[in-house]
């Protein structure tokens, strides 16, 4: 089961617990102030969401590490590139 998949089944499971919790069954009776709290629900967890969400981009780009070995590599072929170009006449 993939990431996305295994994310849409536990929303999948969350919003129809919330929808049945919110569209109160004639069985079920709520108290208000629980009511009041389900009934915004899902717009707390779409912010807590974002901010798990910005946490964790933050961390990884403050944890992202440098290819000094890549960087150089990368300059050597960038040398050799303009040099052969030189070679065959273009000017920079």
């Amino acid at each position: 089961m993939t990431k996305l998949a295994q994310w849409l089944c536990g929303l999948a499971l969350l919003g129809s617990a919330w929808a049945a919790l919110a569209l109160s069954p004639p069985g079920l009776r709520l108290p208000a102030p629980c009511r009041q709290a389900l009934l915004p629900l899902p717009v707390y967890l779409l912010v807590a969401f974002g901010c798990y969400a910005l946490a964790t981009v933050g961390y990884r780009l403050a944890t992202f590490n440098d290819c000094e070995e890549a960087a150089a590599e990368l300059r050597e072929h960038i040398s050799a590139a303009r040099e052969d170009l030189r070679r065959r006449g273009l000017r920079f």
